[in-house]
C-alpha cells in the first residue's frame, strides 16, 4: 500500500471498549536490575531512570503567562515521584497574549521559571532532570456567528458578486448571509469555508501575510532566546515542539507548500526545523540538552507519515539533538466543527484520537499503541549511525508493557502523561516494589475534556478525594482538588 494512503482510526471502524490490562508488578530487586529504571544519557546530561513525564498543559498560569503557586504545586507533584526526566508544558517563546499558558518570550518570565525550577529540584531530591518545552504557534480564532462573519469579515470578491448576483458590498454581504449551509459550501472556497463554519486560522502556507512569509526569519532568533532564557532559570535543556497542531510541526508536514525553499520537497520542509535547532545550539552551547518533540505520523490526509519521520529522525540526529520524542496526530485539519463562539480543539478528530487513544478504541487497543512509530524512526536512526536516543509515548501504563518496549529496542525512554496524572508516583512505587499500590488510569481522557474546556487539567480518580480538614489547592469553582494526594507508606 502506498504509504501516503494508509487508513487511519475513524468513525466508521469497528468500537471495542478495552479492559484495563493485568498488571504484574516487579519487587524493588526486579526493577533494580530492569531497562526501565537503568540511567540514559541525553547528550551532556544523564538521567537516572528512563521514566519521561511529557509536557501537558494544566491551565495553571496566569494570563500573563507567569508561573503561578498552581504551577509550582502542579510540577512539584509530579517531582515528588522523582521520574528521570519531567517537561514542563508548551511554554510560548513569543511575549503576546495566550491566555493562561506558561510564556518564555521575555526576560521578565525568568524569575517565576527560576522559582519552579528551584520547586523541582527540592521535590526530587536533584534526582529528576527537567526540560521545558518551548513552542510557536499561529492565530486561532473563535467559529463566529453566521451575522458576524458576513457581516464583518468575508473579505468579498467577484465570485461572491457572481453568486448572489449582486454588486454592492452590503447587498452582497446580505444576500449570502441568507444562504443555507448547503449553498454557501458550494460558494465559497475552501479557506472562506473554514473560516465560516471553524473559525478563522492561519497556516504556514498563508504567505499572502507578511508576518507568515517572515517566519523563517524570524522564528530561529525567538526560540534561541527563549532557550537562553530557560538556561538562565536553571532548566536541565529544552524541547523543540515540532510536533501536534502547530508552527513548526506545520513546517515538517506534507501539506506544506510554501514556494520559498522552506515548503514542497523533504529536504526544504526540515530546513527551517533544523536552522531553529543550530541557532539555539549556537546560543546555549554542546554543554546544554536540546532536542525535540515531533510526529511519527500526521494522520491528516495529505499529512505526513512514518516515512517522513523516520527520515526527519535521521537528519534531527546528525545534526546533534539529544533526543527525540515521538507522537502522533493531534491536528486541526480533522478536529470536529466547534461550536458558535469556540475554537476548534486539535484532539477531537481521528487524529486526536490516535494521539491519546482511550479504552474505546478499534480491535488494535489504546495500550502501546503508538509504539511502532517510535520503533522505525528508531531504526532509521540507528541504521543511520546515531545512537541518539528515542522517546515513545501513548497508553504505556504498566512495568511490564514499559520493560517489553525497551527490551525489544522499539524505544530507549518511556514517557507516560495520563497515567502519571493519575498517579504521580506510580514509577517510583513500580521501582520500591510497591506496584500493588499504583492508581491505574483508565485512559478515558476526561483530562483531555478538561484541557478542550480550557479548564484546569486533574484526573476523575483523584480530583473529588478530599479528606476532612484538608487543605489544598482547589479549582476555581472549589470542586476538585488540583493536585493527586500524597503518597504516604
Amino acid at each position: 500500500m502506498d504509504a501516503t494512503r494508509q487508513p487511519h482510526q475513524n468513525a466508521t471502524l469497528d468500537v471495542v471498549r478495552h479492559a484495563l490490562p493485568e498488571a504484574h508488578w516487579p519487587t524493588a530487586e526486579e526493577a533494580a536490575s530492569s531497562r526501565l529504571f537503568s540511567s540514559v544519557r541525553l547528550g551532556p546530561i544523564e538521567a537516572r531512570t528512563r521514566t519521561w513525564v511529557p509536557a501537558m498543559v494544566p491551565w495553571r498560569a496566569t494570563e500573563d503567562g507567569e508561573v503561578t503557586r498552581d504551577v509550582i504545586d502542579w510540577y512539584a507533584r509530579f517531582a515528588l515521584g522523582k521520574p528521570g526526566v519531567l517537561v514542563v508544558e508548551a511554554t510560548g517563546v513569543r511575549d503576546v497574549p495566550s491566555g493562561p499558558l506558561l510564556r518564555i518570550g521575555h526576560d521578565r518570565f525568568v524569575p517565576g521559571l527560576r522559582r519552579l525550577v528551584e520547586a523541582v529540584r527540592e521535590a526530587s531530591e536533584g534526582q529528576t532532570r527537567l526540560l521545558i518545552q518551548c513552542i510557536d504557534f499561529l492565530t486561532i480564532k473563535r467559529r463566529p456567528t453566521k451575522e458576524k462573519f458576513f457581516g464583518r469579515y468575508l473579505e468579498i470578491r467577484q465570485h461572491h458578486r457572481d453568486a448572489t448576483g449582486e454588486f454592492d458590498d452590503t447587498a452582497v454581504r446580505s444576500a449570502l448571509a441568507g444562504f443555507d449551509d448547503d449553498r454557501l459550501a458550494r460558494v465559497l472556497t475552501r479557506d472562506e469555508w473554514r473560516d465560516y463554519a471553524f473559525g478563522y486560522r492561519e497556516t504556514v502556507n498563508d504567505t499572502h501575510l507578511p508576518h507568515v512569509a517572515e517566519l523563517p526569519r524570524v522564528l530561529p532568533g525567538l526560540f534561541a532566546d527563549a532557550a537562553a532564557r530557560a538556561r538562565e532559570a536553571g532548566f536541565d535543556g529544552v524541547e523543540l515542539h515540532y510536533a501536534h497542531a502547530y508552527t513548526m510541526a506545520s513546517f515538517l508536514s506534507r501539506r506544506n507548500v510554501r514556494d520559498d525553499g522552506y515548503g514542497g520537497s523533504r529536504d526544504a520542509r526540515i530546513r527551517l526545523p533544523i536552522e531553529v535547532y543550530e541557532a539555539v545550539r549556537a546560543r546555549v552551547g554542546h554543554d546544554y540538552c536540546l532536542g525535540c518533540r515531533f510526529l511519527g505520523d500526521e494522520v491528516i490526509e495529505g499529512g505526513s507519515r512514518i516515512v517522513d519521520a523516520a527520515w526527519y529522525g535521521a537528519r534531527f540526529a546528525e545534526v546533534g539533538m539529544d533526543f527525540l520524542s515521538v507522537s502522533k496526530g493531534g491536528k486541526f485539519e480533522d478536529a470536529k466543527q466547534p461550536k458558535v463562539g469556540e475554537a476548534a480543539y486539535p484532539y477531537t478528530g481521528p487524529s486526536g484520537h490516535e494521539c491519546m487513544p482511550t479504552v474505546r478504541s478499534d480491535a488494535r487497543g489504546p495500550f502501546g499503541r503508538n509504539v511502532p512509530l517510535a520503533a522505525e524512526i528508531r531504526r532509521a536512526v540507528r541504521s543511520a549511525g546515531h545512537t541518539t536516543p528515542v522517546v515513545t509515548a501513548g497508553g504505556i501504563g504498566t512495568f511490564d508493557l514499559a520493560e517489553e518496549i525497551l527490551r525489544r529496542e522499539d524505544a530507549d525512554i518511556i514517557a507516560s502523561a495520563r497515567q502519571t496524572l493519575a498517579d504521580p508516583d506510580w514509577f517510583l512505587k513500580a521501582e520500591r516494589g510497591c506496584g500493588a499500590e499504583v492508581r491505574r488510569c483508565i485512559f478515558t481522557n476526561y483530562c483531555e475534556g478538561l484541557d478542550q474546556k480550557h479548564k484546569q487539567v486533574t484526573c476523575q480518580l483523584w480530583d473529588r478525594d478530599f479528606e476532612d480538614g484538608e487543605d489544598v489547592p482547589r479549582s476555581h469553582d472549589g470542586k476538585r482538588r488540583l493536585t493527586a494526594p500524597q503518597w504516604t507508606r
